[in-house]
């Protein structure tokens, strides 16, 4: 694609005296026109305005392009999200999530033949070395389960020479395999089971539902619809562009990190509330409101800022989540299902209802985002509430893996001037001391520091300890118990 004139920059101080005149190049979307500039020739116009080093400062990177990506397309002012130019509607209706992981992943949609190759290879893959196996039950039983996860699959890069661990395409089927089977395991540790072995013979949401709950059952079966709802779950949790876990992947393959490690870190990062947490999260919000007649008292807190909504609204979508409205069908489906009356429920469809008709969340446009229908989902279909991040990062790693390829595709493709090959390192705005002098410890003449107490958490043994201490000072007894 031919590349767009670049623009015309002007620096500008004291309102209108001009200090410089530069153009920048530009990178444009072919999606949606949208246009970023190039953040060095930005600096260097602002350089040579004000005679002096200049950054472009952008906490959170709400503005910032780090990579050109052709994995998925997010709209989030008109709703719109895209794997490879599919819409993720028709993917979550008519595909499954293998399909959905090899169409991310290789960029094509596979045919019956490739499909068939793919989900085969990925079974083959799917059984754990016995060694991650025994690691797995060295887990105390109240461990958390994306505890576990992270830990076993930072285990399992050990158990591939380190020189061959950077051959993605060679071991993204044990990768998708394998995670399904540590998940699995991580549960089965949770309730003091014995693991289930896979059984290639089952699709892939399936296996890992049989190898969840079979118990003795020579024939066990998961429910179809219980398998088609966590498909579709998984289907539109398997990628969205640049989140805070597939920029922690691309980071780490900037170090050239193996893909066992680099998942385990994007992982890390889906393990915090503020993002693969946040289903995890809306149910605990449920559990305190309680009842419905105790949800305008709770609105009115979050109005007041008070309380955080959970489940509402998005970073990125200003209108509805494309992936809420998915799941907003099926949670009625799973409902009826399951065939629950659980007051938690009629919380939700209540609380969902006023927050759509309150003209405080509306002009705010804080619509129910894809946490709140996924923790109902996962509530009715019986998971553990900190299961539910694993959950949603075990389907995260087809995306990753897809970002894995395309940043070792990219280093062989640069745009000379444009693209580095560096570790990504982002720089900084020192805000801390001048240079000061060191002050020797027996001048006596250091100021005192004043932040939090350094001793500022004791468990139940440190204080007994404490006190027994005290009392051996205050009455001359020496810590063996002479006086």
């Amino acid at each position: 694609m031919e590349s767009p004139p670049p623009v015309t920059l002007r620096v500008i101080q004291n309102e209108n005296e001009v200090r410089a005149e530069s153009t920048a190049r530009l990178h444009v979307s072919p999606a949606d026109h949208s246009r970023a500039v190039l953040a060095s020739d930005l600096c260097a116009a602002v350089a040579d305005g004000c005679h002096a080093r200049a950054l472009c400062y952008d906490s959170g990177y709400l503005n910032t392009v780090m990579a050109r990506s052709s994995i998925t397309f997010v709209d989030g002012e008109r709703g719109v999200m895209r794997y490879r130019g599919y819409p993720i509607e028709q993917l979550a209706e008519r595909s499954t999530f293998l399909e959905t992981a090899f169409l991310l992943i290789f960029g094509q949609l596979p045919t019956a033949s490739q499909l068939h190759q793919f989900t085969r290879l990925v079974a083959d893959h799917s059984y754990l070395h016995t060694d991650v196996g025994t690691y797995i039950r060295s887990f105390r039983y109240d461990a958390h389960p994306m505890g576990i996860f992270i830990s076993s699959f930072a285990a399992l890069a050990t158990t591939v020479p380190a020189a061959d661990a950077h051959h993605v395409d060679k071991h993204l089927y044990r990768i998708l395999g394998q995670a399904s089977s540590i998940a699995a395991n991580a549960y089965r540790q949770r309730i003091g089971r014995a693991f289930n072995e896979p059984r290639k013979e089952l699709g892939y949401a399936e296996n890992f539902l049989y190898m969840l709950d079979r118990l003795s059952e020579g024939d066990y079966r998961p429910h179809p619809a219980v398998v088609r709802a966590l498909d579709v779950l998984w289907i539109i949790h398997a990628d969205h562009e640049l989140n805070c876990s597939t920029a922690c992947l691309r980071h780490l393959v900037s170090a050239q990190v193996d893909p066992y490690t680099a998942v385990a870190g994007a992982a890390s990062a889906l393990f915090g509330p503020s993002h693969g947490g946040a289903a995890e999260a809306v149910v605990r919000q449920l559990e305190r409101i309680g009842t419905v007649d105790r949800i305008d008292a709770f609105l009115e807190r979050v109005k007041a800022k008070q309380e955080r909504l959970f489940g509402f609204g998005h970073r990125v979508y200003k209108s509805f989540d494309p992936r809420a409205r998915i799941l907003k069908r099926h949670v009625e489906e799973i409902l009826a299902l399951v065939g629950m009356q659980e007051p938690l429920f009629e919380v939700a469809k209540e609380l969902e209802r006023r927050a759509l008709q309150d003209d405080y969340f509306i002009c705010r446009k804080l619509y129910p985002n894809v946490d709140f229908y996924s923790g109902v989902i996962y509530r009715a279909l019986g998971f553990p509430t900190d299961f539910y991040p694993l959950l949603f990062g075990l389907p995260r790693i087809a995306g990753w893996l897809a970002h894995y390829r395309e940043a070792k595709q990219a280093e062989t493709e640069l745009q000379p001037g444009i693209d580095h090959t560096h570790v990504v390192r982002p720089a900084q705005v020192y805000i801390g001391h001048r240079p000061r002098p060191f002050v020797p410890l027996h001048r006596g003449e250091r100021a005192p520091y004043t932040g939090r107490s350094i001793a500022c958490y004791q468990t139940n043994l440190s204080t007994r300890r404490r006190l027994a201490h005290d009392y051996a000072t205050r009455h001359g007894v020496c810590d063996d118990g002479e006086e």
